[in-house]
């Protein structure tokens, strides 16, 4: 393989080809909560701050923000094909998919917010590589990192208190 970046020809930049970006995010999604159930209950059974959202606003949430994030991808993906900013997504995606399984599954709350840290983390670096290659893509990705943000203070905070 080329040390040159791969880049798409006129044909990938069709809305078809987001395909394969809203399936990594669903399969990021799907992973998360793959053998998890009860985590409703489980959330509403912590020791939370008053901060802490209702359980039924994550849903919501991140239907929205998965929807942001594979648009993301698609539209670095469209510019510059398969590039270092794209392994870092990726490496984000997976980073964000064993989270749930982390916390929920094994209630490992303390392990949960290292991944969660790191996670920050990859989603900063694939800002910042997504930036020069599209402004629209690297904005797309603010609100996930802000709640991101959010989430891993309320991570600190659960673990701390449970």
């Amino acid at each position: 393989m080329s040390d040159v970046a791969y880049r798409p020809g006129p044909a990938h930049g069709s809305v078809w080809s987001l395909a394969p970006f809203g399936a990594a995010v669903a399969a990021a999604a799907l992973i998360g909560g793959l053998g998890v159930t009860g985590t409703a209950a489980e959330y509403q059974s912590l020791d939370q701050p008053s901060w802490a959202p209702p359980s039924w606003l994550f849903g919501p949430v991140w239907t929205i923000l998965y929807a942001m994030i594979a648009v993301a991808g698609w539209l670095v993906w469209r510019r510059s094909g398969w590039t270092p900013a794209l392994t870092a997504y990726a490496v984000q995606l997976v980073l964000n998919a064993i989270w749930t399984p982390i916390f929920f599954g094994l209630g490992r709350y303390g392990l949960a917010l290292v991944d969660i840290a790191v996670l920050w983390v990859a989603i900063g670096a694939t800002v910042v590589l997504f930036r020069p290659i599209s402004r629209l893509a690297a904005g797309l990705l603010l609100p996930y990192w802000a709640w991101v943000t959010f989430a891993t203070a309320l991570n600190a905070a659960i673990w701390h208190a449970n």
